[in-house]
């Protein structure tokens, strides 16, 4: 079953690698005893780019699942489904 990101794959995992890279940085920060200022700038810089990939696989969802079962009439299941994933996000 293909999922509604497959056509983004290689972009979210190329986002998901950088904060990875992101997350490794702040680790070394706390190890160099860094300012706690600029630990926290790189811990709000690492959840906007996660809340970044967030918000594109609910768009991925969103086109991929609610528009393919509108005709199934699972609407309302799909859009259920989609209000949880946000309302995790959140």
């Amino acid at each position: 079953m293909a999922h509604g990101y497959d056509e983004n794959k290689d972009r979210l995992l190329k986002r998901l690698n950088r904060i990875e890279g992101q997350i490794r940085g702040l680790g070394k920060m706390v190890a160099d005893d860094k300012y706690c200022i600029d630990i926290l700038t790189q811990i709000s810089a690492a959840r906007s780019a996660l809340d970044k990939v967030a918000v594109e696989l609910v768009r991925d969802h969103a086109k991929h699942c609610l528009s393919g079962h509108s005709a199934a009439g699972k609407t309302d299941e799909k859009a259920d489904e989609l209000a949880d994933a946000i309302s995790r996000m959140l």
